[in-house]
């Protein structure tokens, strides 16, 4: 097991150059700074303002089911961030998505597989509460690593227009579902903004 729920812990991350080790736990409030500033130096003056309200307000939004935001830790503090949040289709009030959204690491720390530790935290989390897909609007090279496609994710249809539209995908966690029907998704308040999209 990934992620041990009851202690907020999950395994050690350490690089091959033993440089450093990081753990991944569940975010509290009290994380809202540090996560804000991982964000803010981890994405460009355009968007990093945007990025990193969002975060935010992520992690202080409820929802039901519950948001999931988890940090990466090291002996220098928060390092990397991670959120998940739940989507809703309008076909079946069954069926549980979710979508990641945003993941940040300090660039001092990226390429040492903590963002991919993150990643796959998250979805042991999700697959234990028995989410049906995943989804994520990001870069398909990086995120095809994770199972994630395009054609995973053709028949849903995000809250709103795409500006890049080849960075919808999904990944399916549980087979089964409404078959092959296209589905409208909505998301929490947070991701309510068009300028995210």
């Amino acid at each position: 097991m990934l992620f041990d729920s009851q202690a907020k812990t999950a395994s050690l991350i350490t690089d091959p150059g033993n440089r450093m080790s990081a753990r991944i736990r569940v975010a509290t409030t009290l994380d809202r700074e540090v996560i804000r500033g991982v964000h803010l130096r981890t994405f460009s003056d355009v968007e990093n303002q945007l990025v990193a309200t969002l975060a935010v307000n992520l992690l202080n939004g409820e929802s039901v089911p519950e948001t999931i935001s988890l940090v990466a830790e090291t002996v220098d503090g928060v390092v990397g961030h991670i959120a998940f949040s739940p989507v809703m289709a309008d076909a079946d009030r069954n069926w549980l998505g979710y979508i990641l959204a945003p993941l940040s690491v300090k660039p001092e720390y990226q390429k040492l597989g903590i963002g991919s530790k993150l990643i796959k935290n998250g979805m042991e989390l999700l697959s234990r509460k028995t989410a049906d897909v995943l989804f994520v609007y990001g870069d398909p090279k990086y995120y095809g690593r994770f199972g994630f496609s395009a054609e995973a994710a053709a028949r849903f249809l995000p809250p709103y227009p795409l500006r890049y539209p080849f960075g919808w995908q999904a990944r399916v966690l549980r087979k089964g579902g409404p078959g092959d029907q296209t589905m409208k998704l909505t998301c929490v308040p947070s991701l309510r903004d068009p300028a995210l999209w």
